[in-house]
Protein backbone atom coordinates (compact mmCIF):
# COMPACT_ATOMS: atom_id res chain seq x y z
CA UNK A 1 0.00 0.00 0.00
CA UNK A 2 1.31 3.43 -0.89
CA UNK A 3 1.59 5.94 1.92
CA UNK A 4 1.68 9.68 1.36
CA UNK A 5 2.60 12.49 3.70
CA UNK A 6 -0.91 13.88 3.30
CA UNK A 7 -2.35 10.91 5.19
CA UNK A 8 -4.12 12.09 8.31
CA UNK A 9 -5.01 10.78 11.70
CA UNK A 10 -8.64 10.05 12.64
CA UNK A 11 -10.13 13.52 12.65
CA UNK A 12 -13.20 12.98 14.81
CA UNK A 13 -13.99 11.26 18.09
CA UNK A 14 -16.56 9.14 16.23
CA UNK A 15 -13.91 7.79 13.86
CA UNK A 16 -11.54 6.96 16.69
CA UNK A 17 -14.27 5.40 18.81
CA UNK A 18 -15.11 3.21 15.81
CA UNK A 19 -11.47 2.06 15.74
CA UNK A 20 -11.57 1.36 19.47
CA UNK A 21 -14.81 -0.58 19.08
CA UNK A 22 -13.03 -2.77 16.52
CA UNK A 23 -10.35 -3.43 19.13
CA UNK A 24 -13.07 -4.41 21.59
CA UNK A 25 -14.54 -6.84 19.05
CA UNK A 26 -11.12 -8.37 18.37
CA UNK A 27 -10.29 -8.70 22.06
CA UNK A 28 -7.45 -6.14 21.99
CA UNK A 29 -9.31 -4.07 24.59
CA UNK A 30 -11.83 -4.85 27.27
CA UNK A 31 -15.04 -2.99 27.99
CA UNK A 32 -14.37 0.03 30.17
CA UNK A 33 -10.83 0.51 28.85
CA UNK A 34 -9.52 3.70 27.35
CA UNK A 35 -11.83 5.62 25.03
CA UNK A 36 -11.14 8.45 22.62
CA UNK A 37 -11.72 11.11 25.26
CA UNK A 38 -8.42 9.99 26.82
CA UNK A 39 -6.47 10.52 23.59
CA UNK A 40 -5.02 13.88 22.59
CA UNK A 41 -5.58 13.83 18.83
CA UNK A 42 -4.47 17.43 18.39
CA UNK A 43 -1.15 16.82 20.09
CA UNK A 44 -0.64 13.62 18.14
CA UNK A 45 -1.14 15.41 14.83
CA UNK A 46 1.25 18.18 15.88
CA UNK A 47 3.90 15.56 16.68
CA UNK A 48 3.31 13.89 13.31
CA UNK A 49 3.79 17.17 11.47
CA UNK A 50 6.97 17.96 13.39
CA UNK A 51 8.42 14.54 12.64
CA UNK A 52 7.67 14.94 8.93
CA UNK A 53 9.41 18.32 8.85
CA UNK A 54 12.83 17.48 7.32
CA UNK A 55 14.66 20.28 9.15
CA UNK A 56 13.23 19.40 12.57
CA UNK A 57 13.76 15.66 12.02
CA UNK A 58 17.40 16.20 11.09
CA UNK A 59 17.83 18.22 14.28
CA UNK A 60 16.29 15.38 16.29
CA UNK A 61 18.61 12.87 14.66
CA UNK A 62 21.63 15.07 15.26
CA UNK A 63 20.90 15.00 19.00
CA UNK A 64 19.34 11.55 19.45
CA UNK A 65 20.35 9.44 16.42
CA UNK A 66 23.63 10.80 14.95
CA UNK A 67 24.42 7.52 13.18
CA UNK A 68 21.04 7.65 11.45
CA UNK A 69 21.72 11.21 10.32
CA UNK A 70 25.15 10.23 9.02
CA UNK A 71 23.70 7.27 7.11
CA UNK A 72 21.12 9.55 5.48
CA UNK A 73 17.93 8.08 6.96
CA UNK A 74 14.73 9.87 5.98
CA UNK A 75 11.22 9.76 7.40
CA UNK A 76 9.05 9.81 4.29
CA UNK A 77 5.49 9.28 5.54
CA UNK A 78 3.72 8.84 8.86
CA UNK A 79 0.20 8.50 10.17
CA UNK A 80 -1.52 6.42 12.86
CA UNK A 81 -1.46 3.28 10.70
CA UNK A 82 1.64 3.45 8.51
CA UNK A 83 5.19 4.70 8.38
CA UNK A 84 7.76 4.84 5.60
CA UNK A 85 11.48 5.49 6.00
CA UNK A 86 14.38 5.25 3.57
CA UNK A 87 18.11 4.67 3.56
CA UNK A 88 20.17 5.75 0.54
CA UNK A 89 22.63 3.67 -1.44
CA UNK A 90 25.98 5.43 -1.12
CA UNK A 91 29.41 5.45 0.44
CA UNK A 92 28.01 6.15 3.92
CA UNK A 93 25.72 3.11 3.96
CA UNK A 94 27.31 0.45 1.76
CA UNK A 95 29.50 -2.54 2.59
CA UNK A 96 32.50 -3.96 0.68
CA UNK A 97 30.10 -6.12 -1.36
CA UNK A 98 28.45 -3.07 -2.95
CA UNK A 99 25.11 -3.33 -1.18
CA UNK A 100 23.54 -1.46 1.73
CA UNK A 101 25.07 -2.70 4.97
CA UNK A 102 22.63 -4.68 7.10
CA UNK A 103 23.17 -2.33 10.05
CA UNK A 104 22.08 0.65 7.94
CA UNK A 105 19.00 -1.30 6.85
CA UNK A 106 18.31 -2.14 10.50
CA UNK A 107 18.37 1.54 11.48
CA UNK A 108 15.88 2.48 8.76
CA UNK A 109 13.69 -0.50 9.62
CA UNK A 110 13.69 0.36 13.32
CA UNK A 111 12.80 3.98 12.58
CA UNK A 112 9.76 2.90 10.55
CA UNK A 113 8.37 1.18 13.65
CA UNK A 114 9.83 3.50 16.28
CA UNK A 115 8.24 6.59 14.72
CA UNK A 116 4.84 4.92 15.09
CA UNK A 117 5.66 4.09 18.72
CA UNK A 118 6.68 7.68 19.42
CA UNK A 119 3.48 8.94 17.81
CA UNK A 120 1.42 6.55 19.93
CA UNK A 121 2.95 7.50 23.28
CA UNK A 122 2.65 11.22 22.54
CA UNK A 123 -1.17 10.97 22.54
CA UNK A 124 -1.19 9.31 25.97
CA UNK A 125 -2.54 11.29 28.93
CA UNK A 126 0.32 9.96 31.11
CA UNK A 127 3.95 9.12 30.40
CA UNK A 128 4.63 5.78 28.70
CA UNK A 129 8.03 4.10 28.41
CA UNK A 130 8.92 2.24 25.20
CA UNK A 131 11.63 -0.33 24.57
CA UNK A 132 12.55 -2.92 21.91
CA UNK A 133 12.63 -6.38 23.46
CA UNK A 134 12.94 -8.53 20.36
CA UNK A 135 14.16 -8.45 16.76
CA UNK A 136 14.02 -10.89 13.86
CA UNK A 137 15.36 -10.18 10.38
CA UNK A 138 15.67 -11.88 7.00
CA UNK A 139 17.52 -10.69 3.92
CA UNK A 140 16.36 -11.91 0.53
CA UNK A 141 18.21 -9.74 -1.99
CA UNK A 142 21.18 -7.38 -2.06
CA UNK A 143 20.08 -3.77 -1.56
CA UNK A 144 21.75 -1.99 -4.47
CA UNK A 145 19.59 1.15 -4.52
CA UNK A 146 17.74 3.42 -2.11
CA UNK A 147 15.62 1.18 0.08
CA UNK A 148 12.26 2.19 1.54
CA UNK A 149 10.91 0.46 4.64
CA UNK A 150 7.16 0.34 5.14
CA UNK A 151 5.43 -0.62 8.38
CA UNK A 152 1.65 -0.94 8.33
CA UNK A 153 1.20 -2.20 11.90
CA UNK A 154 0.44 1.12 13.56
CA UNK A 155 -2.89 -0.17 14.98
CA UNK A 156 -1.01 -2.88 16.89
CA UNK A 157 1.25 -0.27 18.49
CA UNK A 158 -1.62 2.03 19.41
CA UNK A 159 -3.55 -0.92 20.88
CA UNK A 160 -0.56 -1.85 23.07
CA UNK A 161 -0.24 1.73 24.33
CA UNK A 162 -3.96 1.83 25.12
CA UNK A 163 -3.62 -1.49 26.94
CA UNK A 164 -0.84 -0.34 29.25
CA UNK A 165 -2.69 2.91 29.92
CA UNK A 166 -5.81 0.96 30.87
CA UNK A 167 -4.13 -1.74 32.97
CA UNK A 168 -0.85 -0.25 34.16
CA UNK A 169 0.87 -3.48 33.11
CA UNK A 170 3.47 -3.88 30.35
CA UNK A 171 2.02 -4.47 26.89
CA UNK A 172 3.82 -5.61 23.75
CA UNK A 173 3.31 -5.24 20.03
CA UNK A 174 5.06 -7.35 17.41
CA UNK A 175 5.27 -5.34 14.20
CA UNK A 176 6.70 -6.03 10.75
CA UNK A 177 8.44 -3.71 8.31
CA UNK A 178 9.50 -4.56 4.77
CA UNK A 179 12.32 -2.96 2.78
CA UNK A 180 12.01 -2.58 -0.99
CA UNK A 181 14.06 -0.97 -3.73
CA UNK A 182 12.42 1.47 -6.21
CA UNK A 183 11.63 -1.36 -8.65
CA UNK A 184 9.61 -3.13 -5.95
CA UNK A 185 12.19 -5.81 -5.18
CA UNK A 186 11.98 -6.90 -1.55
CA UNK A 187 15.43 -6.88 0.04
CA UNK A 188 14.74 -7.44 3.72
CA UNK A 189 12.03 -8.00 6.29
CA UNK A 190 12.22 -7.14 10.00
CA UNK A 191 9.96 -7.99 12.94
CA UNK A 192 10.37 -5.84 16.04
CA UNK A 193 8.80 -6.49 19.42
CA UNK A 194 8.06 -3.23 21.23
CA UNK A 195 7.23 -3.16 24.93
CA UNK A 196 5.23 -0.31 26.48
CA UNK A 197 4.76 0.47 30.17
CA UNK A 198 2.76 3.23 31.76
CA UNK A 199 4.95 5.16 34.18
CA UNK A 200 3.62 5.67 37.68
Amino acid sequence: MSVSESATLPSTRAELDSDLDSDLDSGDLKSGDLKSSDLDLGKMDQVRRRMLNPFLMRGFMLVKMPLGLFAGLRLRALDAEHCQTSVPYGWRSTNPFRSIYFAAQSMAAELSTGALAMLAIEQAPTSVAMLITGLEASFGKKATARTVFTCEDGPKIFAAVRETLATGEPATAQVETVGRMPDGTEVSRFVFTWSFKRRR
